[in-house]
């Protein structure tokens, strides 16, 4: 019987082994990214163009469609106003769960990467989706390969804690060069949701650039910082690549404390690019193995590890750990050697530095990186042929347990102690598909999730039950298991319930089992003594089929039922030996099993319970009561505070409340008197109350006690607090004005909630330590500023402290900014009358009479003005307009006439003439009184009459003046009707005449238009050739820059060669880098430019030079630099507006802002030059070129006679001929090329070498001085040359020697490079024309004065050439003006950005009218930079510019800045040939400029984000390539020659001294020049 019952319970213990079934769900797509929200376990998949959320057991919910969509790669978002779109798979590039507002952040890989918000709990919903914000929302990649990661946080401004992500994506093509940001999830202040708040473009972009192949692995974060791990390569010349993980302060937006490490992992750094990590804190087997190696020490035994896994060049994998610990440690030494060691880690860390800027600073070094020889090195804890790609750590009864996915679709268990070893696999499905990255556990830890690229599947951690009996489950070598010896089962120590004892559970990987050689008696009770039987420990050890007499069993059925004599005890749920003396309705005697038992409990319920096991039934009615020791025991307090007869404990290893035999602590433990956590206060009700105390208030929190009595004391602000009173409130948020004088007596408001704590006398203001004394105490607090007695005012704005008592207090950082006093240079009215009130006082004047010639009227009393009645006044009367004459004393002596009033009845009349003794109106035309008003005092005056004069004989009069008058005009008539028959004859002369030069012009333009096309057809076929020589950037932002200071193209910055001897480079360079920081501390640029700009020596010429030497400095932090100069131009703005003229500000570069400015538009608009602009303005200067070229030019007087300046017209008709010569050089191939016989021989070279060449840029070619030109008629060649024994003489002046002077007509040439050739030097040469002024002495002598005029030539006959060219060049010039002022067009992001600064600017000032915006667009843009390159093209693009050329230029270019004018030019026959030569076009031209300045307002606008993305993107491809560290030192040297005064300026700044930036210049000019200095 005892081995049947045994074989029953072996059954049924098989039967409850089974292993659990493994769920999944797959895909039809591709799965991209899966996350869980580890609230509800939900599982949410994001799989192309699918989302899919899923229940904890991968049971479906909801679904969401994502794609495809109507999209292209170069479509810019909304869809809508994209072309040539085409349906799109959408992948998912970034899935993250926010908890706190239930909802799932989506990036796709459609339009630009833009994200949506879904909810929760029903992805179906979409909560957030817009695609009209521009590129500041664009988050993630359009390209497939490259890799997106993302971590939720949260971030504090203005002391608002709002919830945001980080984002880590590699570089695509098609996107923004932003590689990590911060991105808000709702809209605050100017942000709107999914923008990024951060502003660390061009930290980024510098050092990341796309060559470096950034690939995102992931992202977490810890302790405040936020972490990245990636690989890419070192500097983007080795395609080696290496893994980093860099870190950064998660409130820090500058990205000013973002570091890099490198992680090497295993001999050599043999695996190189990381594939996945995972973070977790290791058992404490694994953590003791760190500190026995010296990895961690004891303290950081409880620190964090990265597990990450990579991958080798040679298809192999390895696992590596990195303590977070040791990482922050090596980082915490990076930044020390780049703070205060130039890059040299010498293990003595800048302590105060770093604890005083933990999280960086602008004006440190940022970002930093290490490099190879500092990396952190790591041995592989577990290596693996194949690839592997997902990782995710488990701790199971302090053993750490990895599970790593491949490529195959496997996932291995490794146990991870003193040597790895790999216990196990989780096969794949067949498929050999890649483990996706995201490996998790479920909430529970007992299953993992394995997603591969189309199936997620849960499968649990262990497979324990699967093995039923002890060596089985030994060979597991699974840290999970073990073999419960009493209960006979392979399970997890937490299932085994005896498992504390000793030798209760054994455990896989140690390897031993208990065997039992014998036993005997076979049955025997352990309660009975006196035996010498020895009895094991080895409870249901049922594969050996033991009969052992020990009441094992778990239910009533299995003990009374087994073949022991045992009974069961209701009361207590226990099996015990048969006891006689135990009697009562409780116990279940052996083979009882029919009994009805009833307990006589609390009763919650009632249940009718059968035990079945197989051949024997047990039914057990129970009444009994179920009780959840967690429901409403949130804490330790609540727990303990539950009745004992429940038995509820605070179990720590859980951290809640549950049923003591539940807590699986250790045995030793007691459960009942576990102590709780600390207590802790969530809210305090109400907020405030008066000094006086004397209220009730609660107090809320957690753990506060279990009894009354545990509550010891209270204070409140220090004060104790009887029976739960309350002293004091906080305020919760503060407004004040932004500014005030020094000297003080500005009244600030303070207003908030809460305010009206305490009283009056009790609260105190200061503002960055300056008392401000409160007048006004309530709901809201005024006070009036004191008397700021620093010797220099802060530049910073400085904080309002709110100090309640003596312990209480708020601040407001940055809050208020003290003001340099102002100063009074005058006043209007400087005096004013004093009035009596009475009326009384009111005065009455004597009669006036008003005269037909004049007004007079009697004498006034003091202050006396007048009423006036008009009498007489009829249609008689004549109607002539006078003024009236009041007169008095001290009229002007306070008021002005603006300020006078006078009053006919209720009408008002203009006063004209105000004086001290009189006044003048205009008179009425009606009789009425006329009040006068001064200010409030009104007075009247006396009557007023017309008198009229004696008339006189008209007989005497119209004989007198009407006879000599009509006599006069008889003779004028006559003198008009002739001259104006002689002049109507000349007019139709004229007329004639004038209409023949029309034709003649307008023929010569149809001409000169229709060559030029073709000309230019033909050149345009050499530009789809050789394309445009368009400069690279460098060279063009040096010859903007520096072109035009005086040493010109050998000035350093162009040459970038610095005379500093070899021993010392190494040391100026470092100390070069640590200015180049310094100047990026804004206090210390903005002291810099402030200080030199006060110099008297510091000239306009100097501050041009210095601004651009400050721009090549801060290339690499166009941001930065934007912020400075924004930060200059509202101080500039300022002094205009209120002290200037505001139309004047930017017309010049008077100080450094100003060319700060125009460097700026440089730069910004050099791309829009390269893809729009440029080609009409080359294709301008080429038909300028060439127009010019077609006839003589004076190489001499550098004149033509092709030209739109006429100063630079050739005044005489010169006979000129066309050729065309053939070429040929050291080559066979002959060209043809077009030239004049009057060409010198200079000239021709030049036009060869343009024709042969054409293909090439200027700077390639070669000069004309390089080669010689060989006349060859016959057999003998002649060498030609401008200047040589057969030159003309002609008095003392020399020809120079053109082609006609060799009788040369269509001939074949050759050039070949320059022979010894001895040119006759001579200044007094000419060309063409000879100087007026140097004729010949007898001509002068001997002609008369019609000869001598005769001589000269009349330039103004010749000025109708100049409309000739003109016709003939309009079109181009057109067409350069549409590039430019065509917002239809690509307008470059610069220009809308700052238009809308200065209309933003605009707006805040009262006095500042529409004229003046267009005259500030006008000096920012036009004047500043598109003259700049209309006249130098050279700038942009590789050509030589004649002087000839640049004449004409300069005509467009006026042409141009009168265009942007808004005044009227009033033209006449004096105005300039170049003014009338436009005048026509420049109303056509003005509208163009007003239309772009009005579509440009009406533009989307640029956001501070998408203005510095694209300063990023400039930095980024082009700051390598500038002489960076030549600018440095060339700054340095005004910093030098002003180091006094600098060092001045920064000692008076508070907020310069708490930055040390005076030692640290100090530490600079030390290194630099090589000295010593004070420190």
């Amino acid at each position: 019987m005892a081995c049947w019952v045994s074989f029953l319970l072996f059954f049924f213990c098989q039967s409850t082994s089974h292993a659990d079934p493994i769920k999944e769900f797959p895909t039809k797509t591709l799965i991209n990214n899966v996350v869980q929200d580890r609230q509800t376990g939900r599982i949410y998949l994001g799989a192309v163009n699918n989302i899919f959320q899923l229940g904890p057991s991968l049971q479906f919910e909801a679904s969401a469609e994502t794609g495809p969509k109507e999209d292209s790669p170069t479509c810019t978002p909304p869809a809508s106003s994209c072309h040539d779109t085409s349906p799109m798979p959408n992948t998912n590039k970034l899935l993250l769960v926010n908890q706190k507002n239930g909802s799932l952040i989506v990036c796709g890989s459609r339009y630009r990467g833009i994200c949506s918000l879904r909810d929760l709990s029903n992805v179906g919903k979409e909560l957030y989706y817009t695609d009209n914000k521009g590129e500041k929302t664009y988050v993630a990649s359009i390209e497939d390969d490259v890799n997106v990661v993302g971590i939720m946080s949260n971030h504090t401004k203005d002391q608002t804690t709002f919830d945001v992500f980080f984002v880590g994506k590699g570089y695509g093509s098609q996107d923004s060069a932003i590689l990590i940001s911060t991105r808000i999830l709702q809209d605050f202040q100017d942000w709107v949701v999914f923008e990024s708040i951060s502003e660390p473009a061009v930290v980024q972009t510098k050092s990341y650039a796309p060559k470096f192949m950034h690939d995102f692995r992931f992202a977490f974060e810890e302790g405040g910082f936020i972490y990245f791990l990636f690989s890419r390569t070192f500097d983007g010349t080795d395609n080696k690549i290496l893994t980093f993980v860099s870190r950064l302060c998660k409130n820090d937006s500058y990205y000013y404390s973002h570091t890099e490490l490198q992680l090497n992992c295993g001999t050599n750094n043999q695996y190189n690019k990381v594939q996945a990590a995972f973070v977790g804190s290791p058992g404490k087997y694994l953590a003791q193995e760190l500190i026995d190696k010296n990895i961690i020490g004891n303290r950081d035994a409880m620190s964090k590890v990265l597990f990450m896994v990579a991958s080798s060049d040679d298809d192999k994998s390895a696992l590596c750990m990195y303590p977070l610990s040791s990482i922050n440690g090596r980082l915490m030494e990076i930044i020390s050697a780049c703070y205060s060691d130039s890059g040299k880690i010498s293990n003595k860390p800048a302590k105060d530095m770093l604890d005083q800027y933990k999280c960086g600073a602008d004006f440190l070094p940022s970002p930093l990186a290490s490099r190879p020889e500092f990396a952190f090195k790591a041995d592989p804890v577990w290596e693996t042929q194949g690839f592997l790609t997902a990782v995710a750590i488990d701790v199971e009864n302090d053993h750490t347990v990895g599970f790593l996915g491949n490529n195959q679709g496997e996932v291995f268990k490794v146990h991870l102690a003193k040597k790895a070893e790999h216990y196990g696999t989780i096969p794949g499905d067949g498929m050999r598909e890649n483990v996706n990255r995201n490996l998790f556990f479920d909430l529970s830890h007992n299953h993992i999730y394995i997603t591969t690229e189309r199936k997620i599947t849960k499968v649990p951690v262990q497979t324990c039950l699967q093995k039923t009996d002890c060596q089985s489950c030994m060979d597991l070598k699974d840290p999970y298991c073990g073999w419960c010896v009493l209960e006979g089962r392979c399970t997890r120590r937490s299932e085994c319930k005896r498992a504390e004892e000793k030798n209760g559970w054994l455990w896989s990987p140690a390897q031993q089992c208990v065997k039992i050689a014998s036993f005997s008696p076979p049955n025997f009770s352990r309660e009975k003594r006196g035996s010498s039987v020895r009895i094991y420990n080895c409870y249901c050890f049922l594969s050996y089929f033991v009969s052992l007499l020990y009441c094992c069993v778990l239910r009533c059925m299995s003990c009374v039922a087994s073949a022991w004599e045992c009974q069961w005890n209701i009361l207590d749920h226990t099996c015990n030996d048969r006891n006689d003396a135990v009697t009562g309705p409780h116990i279940i005697r052996h083979r009882e099993i029919s009994h009805f038992i009833s307990i006589k409990e609390e009763l919650r319920g009632s249940w009718q319970v059968i035990f079945r096991n197989f051949l024997f039934l047990c039914f057990v009615h129970l009444s009994v009561t179920l009780y959840n020791c967690a429901k409403g025991r949130e804490d330790c307090s609540l727990c303990k505070y539950a009745d004992s007869k429940y038995k509820c404990v605070w179990c720590r290893k859980q951290n809640k409340c549950v049923f003591e035999k539940l807590c699986g602590t250790h045995q030793d433990e007691d459960l009942q008197n576990v102590q709780c956590p600390n207590p802790e206060i969530t809210d305090v009700k109400p907020l405030y109350g008066p000094l006086n105390g004397s209220i009730s208030i609660t107090i809320f929190g957690s753990n506060l006690g279990i009894h009354k009595e545990d509550i010891k004391s209270i204070t409140v602000a220090g004060e104790p607090c009887i029976h739960q009173k309350e002293k004091y409130s906080v305020s919760k948020s503060m407004s004040v004005p932004s500014r005030g004088p020094k000297a003080g007596g500005t009244l600030i408001t303070i207003s908030g909630k809460f305010l009206e704590t305490g009283s009056k006398v009790d609260v105190q203001v200061t503002i960055g330590g300056v008392h401000c004394a409160v007048e006004q105490f309530g709901e809201e607090i005024t006070c009036r500023t004191g008397e700021y007695k620093g010797e220099k005012v802060p530049s910073e704005d400085l904080p309002i402290t709110l100090k309640y008592g003596k312990s209480t207090s708020r601040t407001i950082q940055k809050a208020f900014k003290f003001l340099e006093n102002p100063t009074v240079l005058d006043h209007t009215p400087k005096s004013s009358f004093v009035w009596l009130v009475e009326h009384k006082l009111h005065q009455f004047c004597p009669v006036m009479v008003l005269k037909i010639y004049s007004l007079a009227c009697f004498p006034a009393l003091p202050m006396c003005l007048f009423v006036v009645s008009f009498k007489n006044f009829n249609q008689n009367t004549p109607n002539i307009l006078v003024s009236l004459s009041m007169q008095g004393r001290g009229f002007s002596k306070a008021m002005t006439v603006k300020e006078t009033k006078a009053f006919v009845g209720d009408v008002k009349y203009d006063v004209t003439v105000l004086r001290d003794d009189n006044l003048f109106l205009v008179p009425p035309d009606k009789e009425s009184q006329t009040f006068i008003k001064f200010g409030k005092a009104e007075f009247k005056a006396g009557s007023v009459q017309y008198e009229r004069k004696n008339d006189l004989s008209l007989y005497i009069i119209i004989p007198a003046v009407i006879v000599p008058m009509l006599l006069i005009i008889t003779i004028s008539v006559y003198c008009y009707r002739r001259k104006s028959q002689q002049a109507e004859r000349e007019y139709e002369k004229v007329k004639h005449q004038l209409e023949n030069l029309e034709e003649s012009v307008r023929d010569r333009c149809k001409k000169e238009f229709t060559d030029l096309m073709i000309e230019m057809e033909d050149h345009t076929n050499d530009l789809n050739e050789g394309g445009i020589p368009f400069l690279d950037y460098k060279t063009y932002t040096d010859r903007v820059f520096f072109l035009p200071s005086k040493d010109g193209a050998n000035d350093v910055m162009i040459t970038g060669k610095l005379d500093i001897p070899e021993a010392r480079k190494n040391t100026v360079n470092a100390a070069l880098n640590q200015f180049s920081n310094l100047l990026n501390s804004k206090t210390f640029l903005i002291n810099f430019i402030r200080t030199l700009e006060r110099s008297h020596d510091f000239n306009a010429r100097a501050r041009v030079y210095c601004a651009s030497l400050l721009t090549v400095a801060l290339h690499g932090k166009l941001e930065y630099y934007t912020d400075i100069m924004r930060t200059l131009l509202l101080e500039l703005m300022e002094e205009y507006v209120h002290s200037k003229n505001p139309k004047l500000m930017l017309r010049r570069s008077e100080t450094v802002v100003e060319r700060m400015l125009c460097n700026w538009m440089s730069i910004c608009l050099y791309q829009f030059l390269k893809d729009s602009a440029g080609e009409p303005l080359y294709k301008l200067f080429r038909a300028i070129k060439h127009q010019i070229e077609k006839g003589p030019v004076d190489a001499r007087v550098k004149k033509a006679k092709y030209t739109l300046n006429d100063t630079g017209l050739l005044g005489d008709d010169v006979e000129y001929s066309n050729l065309q010569v053939l070429v040929q050089g050291e080559g066979l191939d002959v060209t043809y090329v077009k030239v004049l016989n009057c060409d010198t021989i200079s000239q021709v070279k030049e036009k060869i070498i343009e024709q042969v060449y054409r293909n090439l840029p200027y700077s390639q070619r070669p000069k004309a001085d390089g080669v010689t030109l060989e006349w060859r008629p016959g057999s003998t060649g002649q060498i030609l040359s401008d200047l040589d024994l057969t030159s003309q003489k002609e008095g003392r002046w020399r020809r120079i020697n053109t082609l006609a002077h060799y009788n040369v007509i269509s001939i074949v040439l050759f050039y070949f490079p320059p022979i010894g050739n001895a040119l006759l030097e001579d200044d007094k040469v000419f060309h063409l024309v000879r100087p007026a002024e140097e004729l010949d002495e007898f001509k002068s002598k001997r002609g008369s004065i019609k000869d001598k005029s005769m001589t000269k030539a009349i330039t103004e006959i010749y000025l109708t050439r100049l409309l000739s060219v003109k016709g003939t060049l309009q079109q181009f010039v057109d067409n350069f003006f549409r590039s430019v002022l065509c917002s239809g067009a690509v307008v470059p992001p610069a220009v809308k950005y700052f238009f809308d600064f200065l209309d933003e600017q605009a707006l805040k000032h009262n006095n500042v009218d529409e004229e003046t915006i267009h005259i500030w667009k006008t000096n920012s843009l036009p004047l500043r930079f598109w003259v700049n390159i209309l006249k130098n093209p050279h700038f942009i693009f590789d050509v030589h510019v004649s002087e000839v050329v640049d004449a004409s230029l300069s005509v467009i270019a006026q042409t141009f800045m009168d265009a942007c004018t808004k005044s009227e030019h009033k033209l006449s026959r004096d105005s300039p040939s170049n003014k009338l030569l436009y005048a026509k076009e420049i109303s056509t031209y003005k509208k163009m400029v007003d239309d772009y300045y009005k579509d440009i307002r009406l533009m989307v606008p640029v956001s501070d984000q998408d203005m510095n993305t694209h300063l990023a993107e400039v930095s980024r491809s082009h700051t390598s390539k500038l002489n960076t560290q030549v600018a440095l030192h060339q700054l340095y040297q005004y910093a030098s020659k002003y180091y006094d005064e600098i060092i001045k300026s920064l000692e008076e700044d508070p907020a310069a001294r708490s930055k040390n930036l005076t030692t640290r210049l100090n530490q600079i000019a030390a290194a630099l020049e090589n000295k010593v200095t004070d420190l």
